[in-house]
């Protein structure tokens, strides 16, 4: 088995779990702003009228 192979290997997996890993975060963070939105909307005392 060829060393330096398996290290590219690794390198690549490790890069796209790194996205992986980014993708995740950057939906969570969307999701929490987006329910910080609307939880702002049913608070309104307009709306209560």
């Amino acid at each position: 088995m060829n060393s330096t192979t398996i290290i590219q290997a690794l390198e690549i997996m490790g890069k796209g779990m790194a996205g992986i890993f980014v993708t995740i975060f950057i939906i969570m963070v969307c999701v929490l702003l987006m329910s910080k939105i609307g939880s702002r909307k049913k608070d309104d005392p307009k709306d209560k009228e």
